[in-house]
């Protein structure tokens, strides 16, 4: 097993799990790899790399599809797009080679440009045809999430607590808004989503926030969890994922928080359901699959929050988020596994070792199959083999 760590301070350069600083006693151990009658197994279509991956360091760093293309980067500064039927590079570039790139959280494509931040608080902008650097901005604060764009705007969420708003043809700064940071939070941050004119992000104070996407105006924010415990380990509240939209509904979780239903029209909450996550959520469009912070696996009906099943066989063994390819709900974790659940029962449905390097971050679906990057920046398309 590896000793990566999935949970850490903001002080960590590495992922760590907060059982550190525990007895002895409440040392956490990993649940061992399961029994599964594997019903498929992945064909493979094309294979490639990029760069060192992410090595054993805290980068989400989620592939995009867009244009017809398949964007990925590496923490060292290396960004390729592939064609996604055939896995030949299109063009590859080099950003910060003059310093350690540290790219992290993920590429978002749109006006047709690539944007990626950094942990050097460094914002860019490539050209999606050839991989051009159009622009880099310099921003206080760490980028460990991807970016968002709406209204000519590239927003994005910093590890101090800011949000900000770049023009996305030149990376000038437009607006500014900052919101309350503990001295001890965990290390990741809430990626923006942005909808009907409105920017919504959690943060690391405990509360999902709400904000004009022209003018960088806050309109409400509506707490997810409240500090609890004697220690501020206990007391941590960070609201890491994304928010998820369905309809005139949000959904957010919190880490020592809540699973929670907002009107997007009133911005009150419509449910709340108690389930502690950092990770991203997933949907089919009427069910909510979450990763609590033990890793185990939940479905709750996305009109009442009423859980529909829970799968606890994967404790500990520092999953992906979860993602939906094809009817199945799938994650990865630190050993390479890839595992695929039934929507409606949360029974394994299939398992694979995709590389022993171990996910970070989910697979995403491309036309006619998914891909998925492994830590050391090896690079797969796959297809269901039934």
């Amino acid at each position: 097993m590896k000793n990566m760590l999935k949970k850490a301070l903001t002080t960590a350069m590495f992922v760590g799990v907060l059982a550190g600083c525990a007895s002895e006693e409440d040392t956490i151990i990993m649940s061992p790899v399961p029994q599964v009658d594997s019903k498929f197994t992945p064909a493979s279509q094309w294979s490639a790399s990029v760069g060192n991956g992410v090595g054993e360091y805290y980068s989400k760093l989620t592939p995009e599809y867009a244009y017809g293309k398949v964007f990925v980067a590496s923490r060292d500064g290396v960004v390729k797009a592939f064609d996604p039927e055939n896995g030949k590079t299109l063009w590859e570039a080099e950003v910060e080679a003059d310093v350690t790139a540290r790219l992290a959280g993920g590429i978002t494509a749109g006006y047709s440009q690539l944007f990626i931040g950094s942990e050097n608080g460094t914002v860019l902008a490539l050209d999606e045809e050839t991989g051009e650097l159009n622009w880099q901005t310099q921003i206080d604060g760490e980028v460990l999430t991807a970016p968002a764009t709406d209204n000519n705007l590239v927003i994005v969420h910093t590890n101090d607590g800011m949000l900000i708003a770049l023009e996305q043809e030149t990376g000038n700064i437009k607006w500014t808004i900052s919101t309350e940071v503990p001295n001890l939070t965990l290390r990741g941050n809430s990626k923006p989503v942005t909808a009907s004119g409105g920017v919504f992000w959690g943060t690391a104070n405990g509360r999902l926030a709400a904000a004009i996407v022209e003018r960088g105006q806050l309109i409400w924010q509506q707490p997810i969890g409240m500090p609890q415990g004697a220690t501020e380990i206990d007391r941590l509240v960070d609201v890491d994922a994304a928010p998820l939209i369905l309809g005139g509904s949000l959904y957010i979780a919190g880490y020592n928080g809540q699973l929670t239903a907002i009107d997007l029209r009133s911005g009150k909450p419509s449910w709340k359901r108690s389930y502690s996550s950092s990770a991203d959520l997933a949907s089919d469009g009427s069910r909510l699959f979450l990763v609590t912070e033990k890793d185990h696996l939940v479905a709750v009906d996305a009109r009442s929050g009423t859980e529909l099943w829970s799968n606890d066989q994967l404790e500990h063994r520092l999953l992906t988020a979860p993602a939906m390819i094809d009817d199945y709900v799938v994650v990865g974790d630190s050993e390479g596994y890839l595992y695929w659940l039934d929507r409606v029962s949360g029974e394994f449905v299939s398992m694979q070792q995709i590389d022993s390097s171990g996910l970070a971050v989910a697979p995403i679906t491309v036309p006619g199959g998914y891909v998925l990057v492994t830590r050391d920046g090896d690079v797969k398309k796959l297809t269901i083999n039934e």
